[in-house]
């Protein structure tokens, strides 16, 4: 992700990892990581937003479309929380952007027909979209407040125990997610802080992440199917793909 993470695409969804610097979208304080998977012409920042159709959640509005390049379309979003005690603490809630055009429909065609609840129990399903070679925006809006040394802990560990299983933790990969935990170590985010993923980035860039493996994980981490960060969002994923693949 030069991943907003993240100037080249391969058909497996190869990516650069970026973090940039963006002004404040909506007053909220937003931190991206992109990707340099297609061109270097394309702006860090989400771009505009389309104004006439909007999704809340938990009070938190998503725009139905932004404009990062090219339109890309809001095709999931979700919570990330937890139950403790019978009480649900609710950390962020995540919209999941995605350039939806016939490459990505015909990239997933082996699910064609597929209900929601088959491609929900299917972690192929979600791997297909995080190598789809289309672009992809995923944003993030902070709920309880969080420091950013506690986010990339978390991302860190979250993506080093999935690249151990794999077997494809080596020292590149190891030094790539210290520098992304670096970055996050002097942070902190309030309430409505926004951080956002994505697979374009320009020269707004405060850090590039190239290793393959780590950017895929990333994305893996909020679209890896019945292993991702949040359940709701992959749902919500599956949701909005079912009817798309039924055409």
């Amino acid at each position: 992700m030069n991943s907003n993470w993240y100037n080249n695409r391969n058909s497996q969804g190869a990516c650069k990892l970026q973090i940039c610097s963006l002004s404040a979208f909506q007053k909220r304080r937003e931190v991206v990581f992109g990707s340099d998977l297609v061109s270097d012409n394309v702006a860090c920042a989400v771009g505009s937003e389309a104004e006439k159709t909007t999704v809340e959640v938990e009070g938190i509005t998503f725009p139905s479309e932004i404009a990062a390049g090219k339109p890309l379309t809001l095709l999931a979003h979700g919570l990330t929380d937890i139950e403790i005690h019978f009480l649900q603490i609710k950390f962020n809630a995540i919209g999941i952007y995605l350039e939806k055009n016939d490459v990505l429909l015909e990239h997933l065609q082996k699910w064609k027909g597929k209900k929601a609840d088959e491609l929900a129990e299917d972690d192929g399903f979600y791997q297909a979209i995080v190598s789809a070679p289309v672009e992809k925006l995923f944003r993030v809006v902070v709920i309880k407040e969080i420091k950013g040394s506690q986010y990339g802990v978390q991302l860190e560990s979250s993506v080093r125990d999935r690249l151990v299983a794999v077997d494809k933790y080596e020292d590149d990969e190891e030094e790539a997610l210290e520098k992304v935990t670096e970055f996050f170590q002097s942070k902190y985010f309030k309430p409505n802080s926004v951080i956002s993923f994505a697979t374009e980035g320009k020269d707004e860039a405060k850090l590039t992440v190239e290793n393959e493996n780590v950017a895929g994980m990333i994305q893996k981490w909020y679209l890896g199917g019945t292993s991702a960060v949040s359940p709701t969002t992959v749902r919500s994923l599956a949701d909005h793909f079912a009817p798309l693949l039924s055409i």
